[in-house]
Protein backbone atom coordinates (compact mmCIF):
# COMPACT_ATOMS: atom_id res chain seq x y z
CA UNK A 1 0.00 0.00 0.00
CA UNK A 2 1.33 3.45 -0.99
CA UNK A 3 1.52 6.48 1.26
CA UNK A 4 -0.92 8.21 -1.07
CA UNK A 5 -3.61 5.64 -0.25
CA UNK A 6 -3.31 6.06 3.59
CA UNK A 7 -4.90 9.55 3.87
CA UNK A 8 -7.83 8.31 1.79
CA UNK A 9 -8.35 5.41 4.22
CA UNK A 10 -8.19 7.74 7.20
CA UNK A 11 -10.79 10.00 5.64
CA UNK A 12 -13.06 7.02 4.96
CA UNK A 13 -12.75 5.80 8.58
CA UNK A 14 -13.46 9.28 9.83
CA UNK A 15 -16.59 9.46 7.71
CA UNK A 16 -17.80 6.10 9.09
CA UNK A 17 -17.33 7.27 12.70
CA UNK A 18 -19.28 10.47 12.24
CA UNK A 19 -22.15 10.70 14.72
CA UNK A 20 -20.60 8.17 17.12
CA UNK A 21 -20.43 9.59 20.72
CA UNK A 22 -17.02 10.73 21.76
CA UNK A 23 -16.88 8.48 24.81
CA UNK A 24 -17.25 5.42 22.56
CA UNK A 25 -14.56 6.69 20.23
CA UNK A 26 -12.20 7.14 23.21
CA UNK A 27 -12.91 3.66 24.54
CA UNK A 28 -14.83 4.93 27.61
CA UNK A 29 -18.18 3.61 28.87
CA UNK A 30 -21.30 5.75 28.41
CA UNK A 31 -22.05 8.18 31.23
CA UNK A 32 -25.15 6.14 32.11
CA UNK A 33 -22.95 3.09 32.48
CA UNK A 34 -20.53 5.00 34.64
CA UNK A 35 -23.37 6.24 36.85
CA UNK A 36 -24.79 2.72 37.19
CA UNK A 37 -21.41 1.25 38.10
CA UNK A 38 -20.83 4.03 40.64
CA UNK A 39 -24.26 3.48 42.12
CA UNK A 40 -23.67 -0.28 42.30
CA UNK A 41 -20.30 0.25 43.97
CA UNK A 42 -21.91 2.66 46.44
CA UNK A 43 -24.69 0.12 47.12
CA UNK A 44 -22.15 -2.64 47.59
CA UNK A 45 -20.17 -0.52 49.99
CA UNK A 46 -23.37 0.44 51.85
CA UNK A 47 -24.40 -3.21 52.03
CA UNK A 48 -21.02 -4.18 53.48
CA UNK A 49 -21.30 -1.35 56.00
CA UNK A 50 -24.85 -2.37 56.92
CA UNK A 51 -23.79 -5.99 57.36
CA UNK A 52 -20.91 -4.84 59.53
CA UNK A 53 -23.25 -2.73 61.65
CA UNK A 54 -25.69 -5.66 61.94
CA UNK A 55 -22.85 -7.91 63.11
CA UNK A 56 -21.72 -5.35 65.66
CA UNK A 57 -25.31 -4.91 66.85
CA UNK A 58 -25.72 -8.68 67.25
CA UNK A 59 -22.46 -8.82 69.21
CA UNK A 60 -23.59 -5.94 71.44
CA UNK A 61 -26.92 -7.66 72.06
CA UNK A 62 -25.12 -10.86 73.02
CA UNK A 63 -22.84 -8.97 75.41
CA UNK A 64 -25.87 -7.21 76.91
CA UNK A 65 -27.66 -10.54 77.40
CA UNK A 66 -24.57 -11.98 79.13
CA UNK A 67 -24.27 -8.89 81.31
CA UNK A 68 -27.95 -9.14 82.29
CA UNK A 69 -27.51 -12.83 83.09
CA UNK A 70 -24.40 -12.11 85.17
CA UNK A 71 -26.32 -9.39 87.00
CA UNK A 72 -29.15 -11.80 87.81
CA UNK A 73 -26.68 -14.41 89.06
CA UNK A 74 -24.88 -11.81 91.18
CA UNK A 75 -28.17 -10.58 92.61
CA UNK A 76 -29.30 -14.13 93.43
CA UNK A 77 -25.96 -14.91 95.06
CA UNK A 78 -26.16 -11.72 97.10
CA UNK A 79 -29.63 -12.68 98.30
CA UNK A 80 -28.41 -16.18 99.21
CA UNK A 81 -25.48 -14.75 101.16
CA UNK A 82 -27.80 -12.33 102.95
CA UNK A 83 -30.21 -15.15 103.85
CA UNK A 84 -27.34 -17.33 105.11
CA UNK A 85 -26.00 -14.48 107.22
CA UNK A 86 -29.46 -13.77 108.65
CA UNK A 87 -29.92 -17.46 109.47
CA UNK A 88 -26.48 -17.68 111.07
CA UNK A 89 -27.22 -14.59 113.15
CA UNK A 90 -30.60 -16.01 114.17
CA UNK A 91 -29.02 -19.36 115.05
CA UNK A 92 -26.35 -17.57 117.05
CA UNK A 93 -29.07 -15.80 119.03
CA UNK A 94 -31.18 -18.95 119.44
CA UNK A 95 -28.43 -21.36 120.37
CA UNK A 96 -25.83 -19.12 122.01
CA UNK A 97 -26.68 -20.60 125.41
CA UNK A 98 -26.37 -24.24 124.30
CA UNK A 99 -23.07 -24.91 126.05
CA UNK A 100 -24.15 -23.13 129.20
CA UNK A 101 -27.50 -24.96 129.22
CA UNK A 102 -25.77 -28.35 129.02
CA UNK A 103 -23.65 -27.43 132.03
CA UNK A 104 -26.65 -26.21 134.03
CA UNK A 105 -28.55 -29.43 133.29
CA UNK A 106 -26.24 -31.25 135.69
CA UNK A 107 -27.47 -28.85 138.41
CA UNK A 108 -31.04 -29.73 137.41
CA UNK A 109 -30.24 -33.45 137.62
CA UNK A 110 -28.81 -33.14 141.13
CA UNK A 111 -31.73 -31.00 142.26
CA UNK A 112 -34.23 -33.48 140.79
CA UNK A 113 -32.56 -36.39 142.51
CA UNK A 114 -32.63 -34.49 145.79
CA UNK A 115 -36.38 -33.80 145.44
CA UNK A 116 -37.14 -37.40 144.51
CA UNK A 117 -35.10 -38.66 147.46
CA UNK A 118 -37.09 -36.72 150.07
CA UNK A 119 -39.19 -39.23 152.03
CA UNK A 120 -42.85 -38.53 152.70
CA UNK A 121 -42.20 -38.45 156.43
CA UNK A 122 -39.73 -35.63 155.98
CA UNK A 123 -42.23 -33.69 153.92
CA UNK A 124 -44.67 -33.85 156.85
CA UNK A 125 -42.05 -32.81 159.39
CA UNK A 126 -42.70 -29.23 160.44
CA UNK A 127 -39.01 -28.57 160.93
CA UNK A 128 -38.05 -29.78 157.43
CA UNK A 129 -41.16 -28.75 155.51
CA UNK A 130 -39.78 -25.30 154.74
CA UNK A 131 -36.56 -26.79 153.36
CA UNK A 132 -38.47 -29.20 151.13
CA UNK A 133 -40.75 -26.44 149.84
CA UNK A 134 -37.69 -24.29 149.11
CA UNK A 135 -35.95 -27.05 147.14
CA UNK A 136 -39.08 -27.75 145.09
CA UNK A 137 -39.58 -24.00 144.45
CA UNK A 138 -35.96 -23.76 143.25
CA UNK A 139 -36.55 -26.63 140.85
CA UNK A 140 -39.67 -24.98 139.45
CA UNK A 141 -37.88 -21.63 139.08
CA UNK A 142 -34.98 -23.28 137.25
CA UNK A 143 -37.40 -24.93 134.83
CA UNK A 144 -39.09 -21.55 134.31
CA UNK A 145 -35.74 -19.96 133.45
CA UNK A 146 -35.00 -22.80 131.02
CA UNK A 147 -38.33 -22.24 129.29
CA UNK A 148 -37.74 -18.50 128.93
CA UNK A 149 -34.59 -19.32 126.96
CA UNK A 150 -36.31 -21.85 124.71
CA UNK A 151 -35.08 -24.88 126.68
CA UNK A 152 -37.86 -27.38 127.33
CA UNK A 153 -38.06 -30.87 128.75
CA UNK A 154 -38.77 -33.76 126.39
CA UNK A 155 -41.90 -35.76 127.12
CA UNK A 156 -40.82 -39.34 127.76
CA UNK A 157 -42.80 -41.57 130.15
CA UNK A 158 -45.83 -43.10 128.47
CA UNK A 159 -44.69 -41.97 125.02
CA UNK A 160 -43.67 -44.24 122.12
CA UNK A 161 -39.90 -44.51 121.83
CA UNK A 162 -38.59 -41.74 119.54
CA UNK A 163 -34.95 -42.35 118.51
CA UNK A 164 -34.62 -38.64 117.77
CA UNK A 165 -35.37 -37.71 121.38
CA UNK A 166 -35.05 -40.85 123.48
CA UNK A 167 -32.07 -43.05 124.17
CA UNK A 168 -33.19 -46.56 125.18
CA UNK A 169 -31.00 -47.85 127.98
CA UNK A 170 -32.88 -51.06 128.70
CA UNK A 171 -35.94 -53.14 127.84
CA UNK A 172 -38.38 -53.95 130.61
CA UNK A 173 -40.82 -56.86 130.26
CA UNK A 174 -44.36 -55.55 130.67
CA UNK A 175 -47.79 -56.86 129.91
CA UNK A 176 -49.42 -53.52 130.76
CA UNK A 177 -47.78 -51.48 128.00
CA UNK A 178 -47.31 -51.77 124.27
CA UNK A 179 -43.80 -52.86 123.28
CA UNK A 180 -41.64 -49.82 122.56
CA UNK A 181 -43.46 -47.60 125.07
CA UNK A 182 -41.28 -45.59 127.47
CA UNK A 183 -42.15 -46.76 130.97
CA UNK A 184 -39.15 -45.47 132.89
CA UNK A 185 -37.09 -42.26 132.66
CA UNK A 186 -33.61 -42.48 134.12
CA UNK A 187 -32.48 -39.03 132.99
CA UNK A 188 -34.58 -36.23 131.58
CA UNK A 189 -34.08 -35.09 127.99
CA UNK A 190 -34.13 -31.50 126.78
CA UNK A 191 -34.57 -29.49 123.58
CA UNK A 192 -33.29 -26.00 122.86
CA UNK A 193 -35.64 -24.42 120.32
CA UNK A 194 -35.90 -27.11 117.62
CA UNK A 195 -32.55 -28.77 118.39
CA UNK A 196 -31.82 -31.68 120.66
CA UNK A 197 -29.88 -30.55 123.70
CA UNK A 198 -29.82 -33.91 125.43
CA UNK A 199 -31.78 -37.12 124.76
CA UNK A 200 -33.85 -38.64 127.51
CA UNK A 201 -32.36 -41.87 128.86
CA UNK A 202 -35.25 -44.29 129.17
CA UNK A 203 -36.38 -47.86 129.68
CA UNK A 204 -38.89 -49.23 127.17
CA UNK A 205 -41.46 -51.96 127.47
CA UNK A 206 -41.14 -55.28 125.73
CA UNK A 207 -43.28 -58.39 125.63
CA UNK A 208 -42.77 -60.68 128.61
CA UNK A 209 -40.71 -63.77 127.86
Amino acid sequence: MSDNDKPQQDDAAANELKGVPKEFLEGDEPSEGKDFNKAFEDFDEGLDEAMGLASELAELREKLARAEQDTLYARAETQNIRRRMEKEMQDARNYASTGFARDVLSVWDNLSRAVEAIPDALREDDKMKGLVVGIEATQRELEKVFKSHGIERIAAKGMPLDPNQHQAMMEIPSSDHEPGTVIQEMQSGWMIKDRLLRPAMVGVAKKPD
